[in-house]
Parts: C-alpha cells; structure tokens; sequence
C-alpha cells in the first residue's frame, strides 16, 4: 500500500547538499521535496552490527539528517567478517563511536546522536520518542520483542530485518498501518530451538542484502513514495538468489495491536519472557556446574570423565577444548547419542557459551546420567581463563 511522507520537508537544501544529492534529486519519485524530507528526518538504528552497518551507512549517504545509533557493545575482530562500518583499528572500541565516526566520514552533514547503552524497558521509550523511524538491526528475540513492543505503544513505524547463515527476512511494521512484530511471530521459539548467528554463522554479505532492503524501505516511509512492504514479509535466500515476498495480515486477535489487546505496557521482563534457556535447562543446571578452571584443575588431576562437546562439526574445527569429544546437541536431544556414552564416568558437557550445553544437561539428567555437569561459559571461558592462545569466534 502507499503511504503519506512519514515528514515534513525541511526548508532547503544547501548548495553543497544539492551537488551531493544531486543523484536523488534527478529521480522524478524523489526530487528536491523528497531529499528535503530526508534532511528533516530523525531515524534511529537499534544495533552496530551486522544489518546495522549497511544501514547507517546508506543511510548517512542518502542524506538523513539526523541518525541515532543505539548500541553497547565493542568492536570484536569475529565482527569484521561482516561489520563493515568497523575496521581493524576501531577494534576494542565502543561500536556505537566506531560507527559514528564513519557515518561522520560518509557524510558530514548528519546529525550523529550516540546511544552508548544497551536498549531496555528503563530507556526505550525516552530514545525512541527522539526518532520518526526505527530502523531494528538487533539479533536476539528478546530485544526485537521490545523494540516492537514499544514502537507499537508510541505509535511508530519500523523496519526489521533477520539474518541467519545464507537466509535473510525483512519487513515493516507499522500497526496503524497493518500488522506488527507479534502478528507475524505471536511467541518467541522454544529456547535452543533457533541459534544465533554466534552459533550457527552467518554470509557476511548477507548483511548487505537485507541492510539495504531496510534503507530502502525506510527512504520509501520517509519520503513517501513507492510501496512499503506493510503487511509483507520479504525471504531472500541466497544460495538460491531468489527473492519471495509473503503476505502478512494483521492478526485482530493481537495481544498488542489487536481488537482487544491484552499488552499494554512493556512486558516487565523480555528475557523472561523469550526464555534465553528453557526451564528444564535452568533446573538442571542447578548445583551441576563448574567453571572452566576447575575442568582444568580436573583435567590436571587425572579426574576420570567424559568431556562433550555439543557444538556443530564446523565449530569443533575452529577451536576446541583439549580432550573434547563432539557429539552435537541435537544428537543428545534426539536420543541418537545416548547409546554412546559411558556409564561409568562422569560426563561433563559444554558448548560455546554454556546455553547449549545447559539444555544438552537437561536431556543427559532426564535419561538418568544424574552426576552429568556442564561447563559454565564454555569455549569462551575457557579461551578468557584458561588458555587465551586459543582463537575466539
């Protein structure tokens, strides 16, 4: 569907700004009134990363005159695969001013307004309020629930993107308009069902395909032209470089958008309710854990047991805790690995960072290996106390 200009236009353009837009202005759709509504505009990028690179890089260049990016992390050497507004000197950076710089770089005439902080229930809604537009770049559900949530309460439009090893998916979501978030996903996956791109990977160009699918979108809402995908969702595959667009309704019966919605505040905890490990996983992980240096100090004392890791194959290549054996989790959840293990000996499990290992422990404990224990922090802990020689992914 068309959409009115999502702003006002400003009430010029400089000289110089008509020389380096000139590329738009030529465009019949977007023109001098649509460029001047990109100066006016206030568009907010959730995420440094991956999807946000793209994003606020295209969209300094296209002219938005004020972007805010909101982001805590730092800059990692594993992000540069793919994170393409940092380089090898920003590393242990704020990301939040490594990208500002560079959006400063593309284009000196935007605002840039820095957000170092992690984005939660305290803060959305006074960060959003500053913005016409959301731009979500975010990789974990409990923050896309939120970032939909609260958008959905103050009543504005953003543009999503997901992004997993050659998968991408984008839409708009914009409930005045047509569905939002929870119409198209009304719960987040069971815990474990769905891996991050930290543990399962993800085409570093990837990010430039659906980053660019978002910028697009969010010059369409601002400038008010063509038709946003409002009540679609946009799968990109590309292995198969194909393209689907499917149509997404708004769901009347929406907790949040719908007829009668039963949300009308923040949910008071997102992480809760996206369930980072499921319940089983946190009862089991109970009193049946240990850290990495007391495997190692096991390690050291000869203790008798079983090291699992329950990694993926291609993890187990990049780097591995020494005496590890692999056995994926999903063969322990499946049953399929069961056989395999002793009954001797003690069995200690790990993974990369401890969550899937911790659900891993939960099947271990319900097919009777009660003395079974999982290493906290897994690889990454172990990397960080242990042996640091070993590279970090």
């Amino acid at each position: 569907m068309s959409l009115p200009p999502l702003v006002e236009p400003a009430e010029s353009l400089s000289v110089d700004e008509i020389r380096r837009y000139s590329r738009h202005l030529i465009i019949p759709d977007v023109g001098v009134e649509g460029q001047k509504r990109l100066k006016n505009a206030k568009v907010l990028c959730v995420g440094a990363g991956g999807l946000g690179s793209p994003a606020l890089m295209y969209l300094a260049a296209a002219g938005v005159g004020t972007l805010g990016i909101v982001e805590f992390d730092t800059v990692d050497e594993s992000n540069l695969q793919r994170q393409i507004i940092h380089g090898q000197s920003d590393i242990g950076r704020p990301k939040a001013e490594s990208a500002a710089n560079s959006v400063r770089e593309i284009n000196p005439y935007v605002n840039v307004v820095i957000h170092n902080t992690a984005i939660d229930r305290e803060n959305v809604f006074e960060i959003f309020g500053q913005y016409d537009l959301i731009v979500d770049g975010t990789d974990n559900f409990a923050t896309r629930y939120l970032v939909n949530d609260a958008a959905v309460l103050l009543g504005k439009p953003y543009v999503w993107g997901s992004i997993y090893r050659f998968d991408g998916q984008a839409s708009v979501f914009w409930a005045e308009h047509g569905p939002c978030y929870r119409c198209l996903y009304p719960e987040p996956p069971p815990p474990g069902m769905v891996p991050s791109c930290a543990e399962g990977g993800v085409l570093g160009v990837l990010c430039a395909s659906i980053g660019s699918i978002q910028v697009t979108e969010a010059i369409k809402l601002l400038a008010g032209i063509g038709e946003p995908l409002v009540g679609s969702l946009m799968v990109y595959d590309a292995l198969e470089m194909s393209y689907r667009k499917i149509r997404v309704r708004k769901d009347p019966s929406c907790v949040l958008c719908g007829e009668n919605p039963s949300i009308t505040e923040l949910v008071e905890d997102y992480e809760a309710f996206c369930g980072a490990v499921s319940v089983e996983a946190q009862e089991a992980v109970v009193d049946a854990t240990i850290t990495a240096r007391e495997l190692k100090e096991w390690q050291d004392a000869d203790k008798d047991f079983l090291l699992v890791d329950v990694r993926e194959p291609a993890e187990f290549e990049i780097v591995r805790i020494p005496g590890s054996v692999l056995i994926p989790k999903g063969e322990i959840l499946s049953g399929e690995a069961l056989a395999k293990l002793p009954q001797d000996k003690q069995i200690v499990l790990h993974c990369k960072s401890g969550v899937r290992s911790a659900e891993a422990l939960a099947a271990l404990k319900a097919a009777g290996f009660k003395d079974a224990v999982h290493v906290q922090g897994g690889v990454l802990a172990w990397v960080k106390t242990v042996d640091p020689s070993l590279p970090s992914y």
